[in-house]
């Protein structure tokens, strides 16, 4: 399968089955089109001939020709038959969310969460409950060493000194039990205080920040329960939060909705405005008929912005003052393996979401949902048939995915998004699959502009997402 498109004045080939990527001239995009279209050798260069001379298309389609036999264009599909093996496979668990707030000092109208409480009722995690979810997460982990654990909420804060003491939990038993938790924090900002800050720097490999860019846009929604906005309150205590972490391993999450379809703007402010420089801007989730949904009239206005943001950050980056954006961050040399590629997030299998009660979902978006309990942190997964199905949510399993070029590259997307899009978990948000296809287009046009241009990615650490997939790995 071959993706092609013209992007920032380069022509970019992408060979979907191997992951190669080519930056062409006209001649060459023009001719790897013919051929995809079935032409053949014969039929392409007397289609090309008049504007381009012989010897250019005989040149041209011998380097071609070069590299389909070195596996770099026109490969087949090499994983379908290894993807339903799946449903047999033995998975551990390596990450959990720990939901140890269901309430919040905020009252954002766009919460996916119903203001924290997750359609159900308000409540704390307590210490034996989390001692108990880190726990499980040691048994299910098989020989799998590093361990992930996300405390969220709600708003996590609100329960600090429960997380405290489940990292104090944790420390104390890390070594003996051969494991390395890796813990995150995300959060609204209200609570922080200088302890907060100190804990987090020292304990959490990262810390997610939720702030939607300029004060109009955030103010919007996220405020308190007397309509009151959040932005005044909580930028200051970003910024001595991210330098005291000497402005490393943290993000800044922003949202963005049909109100503020130029979310460049937002996430420029973020980075000239306020010194943020590690950035991450999503979608809203919200229902069709909500006042803040997407809509289809946003989507030329998004892709637009995204080309913006692409564009931009290459100048950054040649002014050597570099932003990341998070769905840009993508490594063509180290990962994720196909593995990964292929199963997806994790989600019901080797991630799972943990409820101040101690019930175990999916993941957070699936808590509340009755029908999507897998068990608890007591008795295990107890919904195996749930577990199982989870299992095939692959790329292979979604047959609106089979034609996508994107597809071993968002792994089939969101089963989350899919549900309350389709009603099926091994559905899709159609909407979603044509943002992601356009964030990949502008993020591998990066890479892209950084293989041509000597002025860019000098001295950058390779990028991965990879957190490792199979038991062995220690990613």
């Amino acid at each position: 399968m071959i993706h092609q498109y013209q992007l920032n004045g380069y022509n970019i080939v992408l060979d979907v089955y191997s992951g190669s990527v080519h930056a062409v001239d006209q001649l060459a995009y023009d001719a790897i089109a013919l051929l995809d279209q079935g032409k053949s050798r014969t039929e392409t260069e007397a289609l090309l001939q008049g504007r381009y001379s012989g010897e250019e298309i005989r040149e041209c389609l011998a380097d071609i020709d070069a590299l389909t036999q070195a596996g770099k264009l026109f490969t087949e599909d090499t994983y379908a038959d290894k993807a339903f093996d799946f449903k047999n496979r033995s998975t551990v668990v390596k990450a959990l969310c720990l939901h140890v707030a269901h309430t919040c000092n905020l009252n954002c109208e766009y919460c996916f969460a119903a203001q924290g409480k997750f359609h159900g009722k308000a409540g704390l995690m307590s210490f034996e409950t989390g001692k108990r979810a880190l726990d499980f997460l040691i048994e299910h982990s098989g020989t799998r060493r590093n361990l992930e654990v996300d405390f969220f909420g709600g708003e996590p804060l609100m329960n600090f000194q429960v997380c405290k003491d489940l990292v104090a939990y944790a420390r104390s038993i890390e070594k003996e039990k051969g494991k390395n938790f890796r813990f995150t924090l995300t959060t609204n900002g209200i609570g922080i205080t200088d302890e907060v800050i100190e804990w987090a720097n020292r304990e959490c490999y990262n810390v997610v920040l939720s702030l939607d860019g300029r004060k109009e846009v955030n103010d919007r929604f996220r405020k308190d329960i007397h309509d009151v906005g959040s932005y005044d309150r909580i930028v200051p205590k970003f910024q001595k939060f991210v330098e005291a972490r000497g402005g490393k391993n943290y993000y800044m999450r922003g949202t963005f909705t049909h109100y503020n379809p130029d979310f460049t703007n937002d996430l420029f402010h973020m980075a000239d405005d306020l010194g943020f420089t590690e950035l991450s801007m999503e979608p809203v989730v919200s229902a069709p008929d909500d006042p803040c949904a997407l809509t289809e009239e946003d989507f030329p206005v998004l892709c637009e912005q995204y080309e913006i943001l692409a564009k931009d950050m290459i100048r950054r980056e040649k002014d050597g003052k570099p932003i990341t954006f998070y769905h840009y961050m993508l490594d063509l040399q180290h990962g994720p393996c196909i593995y990964k590629r292929i199963s997806g997030c994790g989600s019901g299998t080797e991630y799972m979401a943990v409820t101040p009660w101690g019930d175990l979902y999916p993941c957070h978006q699936f808590v509340g949902d009755e029908a999507y309990k897998l068990g608890d942190i007591w008795n295990g997964v107890t919904n195996t048939n749930l577990r199982d199905e989870f299992k095939l949510c692959n790329v292979y399993a979604r047959p609106d995915c089979k034609d996508c070029w994107a597809r071993l590259y968002c792994s089939g997307g969101c089963a989350a998004n899919a549900l309350h899009a389709s009603g099926d978990i091994h559905g899709i948000y159609e909407y979603g699959c044509r943002v992601f296809r356009k964030r990949m287009e502008c993020a591998l046009m990066i890479k892209v502009a950084e293989a041509l241009d000597p002025e860019l990615n000098q001295g950058r650490a390779p990028e991965s997402d990879c957190g490792g997939c199979e038991e062995t790995c220690e990613g």
